[in-house]
């Protein structure tokens, strides 16, 4: 098993990833979001990267962009968020990013309302990075989420996301599922329901109310369980 660390992209980049190699992390999760991580700025910096990680033996795991709305019910919105999801994809090849870690596409404004229809919307957005991922012969893993984004939280909410798109993993975010989770069970179900679908996981505590990203042990996950 390979232990990673993310970048936090208000910082640069390179600065970034030397700190997480001194602290002798396997790989590097990039969180391709600006205002230092960008797609473009990472392009830039793309020799300097490749060269840094060749230079620690690290690998790369790109993070596609976090704050964008790909559900979203504007369709300028929806498609400049799309837009930027692709382009993202584009440069984490370039890289040779051994996977990609997709928010799957959270609800919000008015689509609270009209759940349905900006379910739609994502899956939709979802047919193209399928696309685009296979083009490049990439490994996609989407991301469980939380309550506050009432879409892609529950391991129900996968079964339609996994039949439509068979190649896609499971991002299994142990804060998260524990978000909301009355019984702290939300992490259990999804491990037994899709302990093969499992291809990248993110770790960190919480007290199930808000994602506060504590250390291990710090807040009311029951981690030798989870193990």
């Amino acid at each position: 098993m390979q232990y990673g660390a993310m970048n936090f992209p208000v910082k640069p980049v390179l600065n970034e990833l030397e700190e997480i190699a001194a602290r002798g992390f396997d790989y590097l999760e990039l969180t391709m979001d600006p205002p230092k991580a960008h797609h473009k700025d990472v392009r830039q910096q793309k020799k300097e990267i490749i060269s840094a990680l060749n230079s620690h033996k690290m690998n790369l795991i790109c993070h596609l962009p976090a704050f964008v709305s790909i559900a979203d019910l504007t369709d300028g919105i929806r498609a400049a968020s799309l837009k930027e999801i692709l382009m993202s994809l584009e440069v984490a090849a370039e890289l040779d990013s051994l996977k990609v870690v997709l928010h799957p596409g959270h609800i919000g404004g008015m689509g609270f309302f009209v759940k349905e229809q900006a379910k739609k919307y994502a899956m939709e957005s979802l047919d193209a990075v399928a696309e685009k991922v296979e083009q490049l012969g990439m490994n996609i893993c989407l991301e469980n989420m939380f309550p506050k984004y009432p879409s892609f939280v529950y391991p129900e909410d996968f079964v339609e996301i996994f039949k439509r798109f068979p190649s896609f993993k499971l991002v299994l975010d142990i804060g998260h599922a524990h978000i909301g989770s009355k019984k702290g069970d939300r992490v259990f179900r999804f491990i037994e329901k899709f302990h093969s679908r499992i291809g990248h996981i993110h770790v960190s505590d919480n007290f199930g109310k808000e994602d506060q990203h504590l250390p291990i042990g710090v807040g009311a996950i029951d981690f030798p369980k989870v193990v």
